[in-house]
């Protein structure tokens, strides 16, 4: 059996536990959650070194990238590095080939029109290459990076300025603390709503669901929702609020859709190699032998 972890920043409270048949394989993907606490977070790391397939971290990113360019977390690298035997996968991979891979499936397969469509992508510095699909694809983006990150109601409407401030920003974000950056621990299960005109302009939300429901209004009817990492209960809170829509570049394992990196852990245990190894090629074929497409989850029955 193949052993997957996930060790997060995140609240425990989102924890599970699920045996699933992927590509023939039989995995166990587990998702431990640390309530923000970075000491025990890397005792676990410790424990499981050797002992799994792949540990994923969670609740962070090691890597940032603007264009060309990958910018380490200094905090989350040193984290990365506690173990020797086993692979250490924070979804990059997922991110950069995978989810523009599915902005390309959802308008190929007719689900989501791109072009022109209103879409808030919540944080584009974690999401680079979801934000460079939705702009070729046509969307009228707004990136809420200033707003959701850090804590400045300026919607930015454009690509040159847009990279302009990922190159000013991701710098200077990648020397803080993770607990600076991202909502870990019990911040994960606060929603408190902010930014309503963002949400109300937008008609497709995309990017990581945390910040997504960090500052979520109590209506967004009608709304699309393109994003990973949710649980039943987000579903519920997605669906009281009157989203129309939820749309996630991972499968859901019984009731539960992991983050991304869990499914680079996927990969990496599938394939076999080190996550510095991993091509584009290697994610095409493994969401082959998956037979991954994007999950839909209709909210409502209003077409509109």
């Amino acid at each position: 059996m193949r052993h997957v972890v996930s060790v997060s920043l995140g609240s425990s409270k989102r924890d599970k536990s699920v045996k699933v048949t992927i590509a023939g394989e039989c995995f166990l993907v587990e998702r431990i959650g640390t309530d923000g606490d970075i000491k025990k977070l890397a005792r676990i790391m410790m424990e499981l070194d050797g002992a799994v397939d792949a540990i994923c971290l969670g609740g962070m990113d090691i890597y940032l990238y603007c264009g060309n360019k990958r910018y380490a977390f200094t905090q989350a690298l040193m984290l990365s590095r506690i173990p020797k035997r086993t692979p250490v996968v924070d979804g990059s991979g997922w991110k950069r080939y995978v989810e523009p891979f599915a902005v390309r499936w959802l308008q190929e397969n007719g689900v989501i029109q791109f072009n022109g469509l209103k879409t808030l992508i919540v944080s584009s510095v974690d999401r680079a290459f979801l934000a460079r699909a939705l702009y070729e694809a046509g969307c009228d983006l707004v990136f809420g990076d200033l707003a959701f990150c850090i804590g400045v109601n300026l919607p930015v409407r454009s690509w040159q300025l847009y990279l302009i401030l990922s190159n000013i920003i991701v710098p200077l974000v990648t020397k803080l603390p993770i607990t600076l950056v991202y909502p870990v621990g019990e911040r994960q299960e606060k929603i408190t709503p902010r930014y309503a005109n963002l949400y109300a302009w937008a008609q497709l939300i995309a990017g990581d669901f945390h910040l997504i429901r960090r500052y979520m209004p109590n209506d967004i009817s009608g709304k699309m929702i393109l994003t990973n990492t949710t649980t039943q209960q987000d579903i519920q809170d997605l669906r009281s609020r009157g989203a129309r829509l939820l749309i996630t570049t991972t499968p859901e394992f019984d009731g539960r859709t992991f983050g991304t990196n869990v499914m680079d852990g996927v990969v990496v245990a599938l394939t076999g190699k080190h996550p510095d190894e991993l091509t584009r090629s290697d994610y095409i074929e493994a969401l082959r032998l998956m037979r991954w497409k994007p999950n839909i989850v209709m909210l409502t029955s209003d077409p509109h």
